[in-house]
């Protein structure tokens, strides 16, 4: 699990730049036993009404590109 999670977060490292750019940014928090990425949305991502557009077009579409392993991408508060 530990490979997964650091292809996960080289993946993120590659989106952040946009985030960021927004005043925003991303954090990995888990990633359970059959391939769900828990990730909490920071700084102006928390708020932005696009928030859910954010995960589902740019993170969560470049992360299962990336690594064909992740079954699904969740937001978490």
């Amino acid at each position: 699990m530990t490979e997964i999670k650091e292809k996960i977060e080289i993946a993120l490292n590659s989106i952040r730049p946009f985030l960021i750019a927004d005043g925003g940014d991303v954090e990995l928090v888990n990633v359970t036993s059959d391939m769900e990425v828990h990730l909490r949305l920071l700084g102006n991502c928390c708020n932005c009404e696009m928030s859910h557009m954010t995960m589902k077009a740019c993170i969560e579409s470049g992360l299962m590109s990336a690594i064909p392993q992740i079954k699904s991408v969740v937001a978490v508060n």
